[in-house]
């Protein structure tokens, strides 16, 4: 079986300051000649899928404003769906995932729009489901914030719904040969009822071409661990810090998915990593150093801030770390991170900048960059990568034109893509219907 390769889909490029880096044009969220660009090279280096991210608000906890926020990072949201479907009509193997709010998003309309694009595709559609995390996203949906619990619980009903609107078509249910369109027999209500939304069904498009598209989900918490054991297809895993604890935490993964029922391997563990990469090492240590150089520290607290939900700017840069673990929301991910940082003394500017190195970038030549996912994925500590430029069209064009031949050779990456759709090529079964 190859390895896994996504493309996290940024036409800004990942890092904070990776819209900085000079290219041939300003660029934005929805720079179309490069979103279709980077959507055919993605092709032709045959990764397995493009993946968007999606958010409902722009960021405005920093001092009560999105000023800031939109002053020193890319933070426009287009709607990943539309702009996947767009991809669908100039590429033919290449998955294509998108984003979904189970807090606030219709279980209906979702699985109507994820449908037709793995219709629109014929079968290359994934969709990452997130719980959203912000009271400014509420706030668009003139809603309150549920709890951490009560979003997760939704969540767990969440994918169950979809699957369930699906499969309210039967594979045969529409009619070419015969003087119907459908037949009505082979097509069921719903009937989906749980504390958090009610949906009668059936749904409005025929069942898609992979049965059920590839769920992922993408996250650290307990809680969000606990559902992507019992729901996703592929999970966007939190980077860890070395390859013995990667294994370890894919052994506890895939224990969790074991002890629900499913086989061990029925669920694909891709963690984010950002290469920089350079003809020498000094080469990619001096484009990491252009990009931190350009690095604001408030391009790392106005996301923070959000994050976290808990404002930094009551704090002036020159300040210590705050003890503030024990006012987080999301306690269990950056109270250790705020420790950590007190720990060795960082004032809030050196904080920022520190944190924003943070994450599982990794420097060197394609060699490195090559050597090192084939160690991970060969230790089984991951079943792939979900990559993520930096900066485009520079960085991605250098890990499709030098770390992706590479893997080639090594003999761990396909060479061309078959005739198959997303799920085949994670080598997962077609589901049959639920009812």
């Amino acid at each position: 079986m190859s390895l896994h390769l996504s493309l996290f889909l940024a036409p800004a490029g990942c890092h904070h300051a990776g819209w900085r880096v000079p290219t041939d044009r300003k660029v934005g969220a929805l720079d179309v000649p490069r979103i279709l660009d980077l959507a055919r090279q993605a092709e032709a280096a045959k990764l397995d899928m493009i993946f968007m991210a999606d958010k409902l608000s722009i960021d405005d906890i920093y001092g009560a404003s999105f000023a800031r926020a939109v002053e020193h990072r890319a933070l426009e949201w287009p709607d990943p769906f539309a702009v996947l479907s767009a991809l669908s009509a100039i590429t033919r193997h290449i998955g294509l995932a998108g984003t979904v709010s189970s807090s606030f998003a219709s279980p209906f309309a979702a699985a109507r729009t994820i449908a037709t694009l793995d219709h629109l595709s014929a079968g290359r559609a994934g969709f990452n489901v997130v719980t959203s995390t912000s009271e400014g996203e509420a706030r668009n949906f003139g809603a309150t914030l549920p709890s951490h619990a009560e979003r997760y619980a939704r969540a767990n009903a969440f994918i169950p719904a979809l699957r369930t609107l699906w499969d309210s078509w039967a594979d045969n249910a529409l009619a070419p040969e015969a003087d119907i369109y459908a037949h009505g027999e082979r097509i069921a209500y719903a009937d989906i009822e749980t504390p958090w939304f009610s949906v009668k069904g059936p749904l409005t498009v025929h069942r898609p071409p992979q049965g059920h598209p590839v769920a992922i989900q993408a996250g650290g918490s307990s809680a969000f661990v606990e559902a992507a054991a019992r729901h996703a297809d592929v999970i966007f895993a939190s980077e860890k810090p070395t390859l013995e604890a990667g294994v370890s935490y894919a052994r506890s993964l895939r224990d969790k998915v074991e002890a629900v029922g499913r086989p061990r391997n029925s669920l694909k563990i891709l963690p984010g990593l950002q290469p920089i990469i350079g003809a020498t090492r000094a080469q990619a240590e001096e484009k990491q150093r252009f990009l931190q150089d350009h690095l604001d520290p408030l391009a790392t607290l106005t996301h923070l801030s959000n994050t976290m939900n808990y404002d930094w700017a009551q704090h002036d840069l020159s300040d210590p770390v705050p003890d503030i673990a024990n006012k987080l929301d999301r306690r269990e991910r950056f109270a250790p991170i705020i420790d950590e940082a007190r720990g060795l003394g960082l004032s809030v500017r050196d904080f920022a900048i520190w944190f924003g190195r943070k994450g599982f970038s990794l420097v060197g030549t394609a060699d490195d960059v090559a050597d090192h996912i084939i160690r991970w994925y060969q230790a089984g500590a991951v079943d792939g990568f979900v990559i993520m430029p930096p900066s485009v069209p520079d960085s991605a064009q250098d890990f499709f034109d030098e770390v992706v031949p590479r893997l080639q050779d090594r003999g761990v990456f396909r060479k061309d893509y078959g005739e198959e759709t997303l799920r085949e090529r994670f080598g997962l079964p077609r589901p049959d219907l639920l009812r």
